[in-house]
């Protein structure tokens, strides 16, 4: 198995400097977007006490023309504490902490697309707008290869795999496992796990969580799944077509309803968000991944559970459509839909926001309304 070098190093080891006290201080690592819209960095500092909320930390920065974000004669940026968990790697009372990116200026950064989708969820707070989304994800060794996979050859055809139990039908089990206690601790709204179509691919799914917290949950989970990995010596990609030919591709199902859609009679407000879908399907397409569709290209092309990039479709427990209504939400009439569309790399602000100004503010065509600061 092709594994990292510092995944052998002596963990015991490790382990003795980990259980020394701290005495007062708390260590809190500050966690961002890169500014390939897909990486995630992070570092970490010292306070002298423990932060009770989001308030009680710094913002801090950091070098900008490292990570594609700034040019190295102004290469500041800044990091803005968004949202704080448990840190499930250095535990109790240290901290993980979400951050948005801000230039020099004090505007967001490219890659900062939270900035905007919390002015839209703003706007529809009281929609109550609920998300949950299924990040699939495959298992590399650190030279590209699959893991688990034949280091000449392929494994035999998909069948066997999805939700699969057994050495020969599963591979990395121990990551899945250890990344969903890790979320656990870490106070991330995940909820469940399965193994995938492809052998070595995976999912998760976070949710439900209202608005902005769709983002921030999915992010921090990310970032649990790369020090998770990053242990254990493999790699997570979340491209969306991590192998050519006839293997599943990745993607980030993300599921949606209002409040309206989840009281009886709600079928018909589903029905209404998914035909104002319809009418701006190239829109949707170029944001639900970080190349304006080009990664979907590979993915979404009719077969392996995906439905055709080029054609809107919608259906009844339909995993071949562009938007499933879940067969349990067609005979209860009220509940929530599928959208199949996003790849496994979207941006889940990116994602959540669109939805939302397609369903809830009407926008329509390929550009979107700039809504001034609250």
């Amino acid at each position: 198995m092709s594994v990292s070098h510092s995944s052998k190093l002596n963990k015991a080891v490790r382990d003795q400097y980990m259980k020394l006290p701290q005495g007062g201080s708390v260590q809190v690592t500050y966690v961002w977007i890169d500014g390939s819209g897909e990486g995630l960095r992070c570092k970490t500092k010292t306070l002298d006490r423990e932060p009770k909320s989001i308030k009680d930390i710094p913002e801090w920065n950091f070098d900008g023309s490292s990570t594609g974000q700034a040019e190295g004669s102004n290469s500041d940026m800044f990091l803005i504490p968004v949202r704080m968990f448990r840190d499930p790697f250095c535990l109790d009372p240290n901290k993980l902490v979400l951050c948005e990116v801000l230039k020099y200026n004090r505007k967001p950064a490219e890659t900062n697309l939270r900035y905007t989708c919390k002015k839209v969820m703003d706007l529809i707070k009281n929609s109550h707008p609920w998300f949950g989304m299924e990040q699939e994800y495959t298992l590399l060794g650190v030279n590209g290869h699959p893991y688990g996979w034949p280091d000449n050859g392929f494994p035999g055809p998909q069948g066997p795999y999805y939700c699969g139990v057994g050495a020969d039908k599963v591979y990395g089990r121990d990551i899945v496992e250890s990344h969903y206690k890790a979320c656990l601790y870490a106070g991330v709204k995940i909820c469940g796990t399965n193994a995938e179509v492809m052998p070595s691919q995976w999912e998760f799914q976070v949710g439900p969580c209202e608005g902005m917290e769709m983002g921030d949950h999915l992010w921090m989970a990310r970032f649990i799944l790369h020090r998770v990995c990053e242990d254990f010596g493999v790699v997570a990609t979340l491209d969306p077509k991590p192998m050519t030919g006839n293997w599943n591709g990745a993607g980030c199902h993300t599921n949606y309803s209002t409040e309206e859609m989840r009281k009886e009679g709600g079928l018909k407000h589903i029905e209404a968000a998914i035909e104002k879908l319809s009418k701006r399907h190239d829109y949707h397409i170029c944001v639900y991944d970080p190349r304006g569709g080009r990664d979907n290209s590979r993915r979404l092309t009719g077969h392996h559970e995906t439905s055709n990039i080029f054609e809107f479709s919608a259906g009844v427990a339909n995993r071949g459509a562009s938007i499933r209504i879940p067969r349990q939400v067609g005979q209860d009439g009220f509940g929530y839909f599928e959208d199949r569309r996003p790849a496994a790399n979207c941006d889940p602000y990116a994602v959540t926001e669109a939805i939302v100004r397609t369903t809830l503010l009407n926008e329509t065509g390929v550009e979107t309304k700039d809504y001034a600061d609250n």
